[in-house]
């Protein structure tokens, strides 16, 4: 398995517990949840995500962000089943 690079692609998924990770381009999509339960299996999955958020703010720190980005535009697909 490869090593989750935040900002890197749009394609990886990264699952801590039942939360998914997704990498974006411009951002990175957190859904689901964990149990941060306390006993090896959470403090595993404690670690897990203290890293992954470690990566994410060493990225954003290490480059010019600007203050808010712009909405993504809104694109309207054909309904398949009309």
């Amino acid at each position: 398995m490869s090593k989750f690079v935040p900002y890197a692609n749009e394609s990886d998924v990264l699952n801590i517990g039942q939360l998914s990770i997704e990498n974006r381009l411009d951002r990175i999509t957190l859904n689901g949840d964990v149990d941060l339960t306390a006993d090896q299996a959470g403090l595993a999955d404690a670690r897990a995500l203290h890293a992954l958020l470690g990566d994410v703010v060493a990225r954003l720190e290490a480059q010019k962000l600007p203050a808010k980005l712009p909405p993504a535009p809104r694109v309207t697909v054909p309904n398949p089943f009309d």
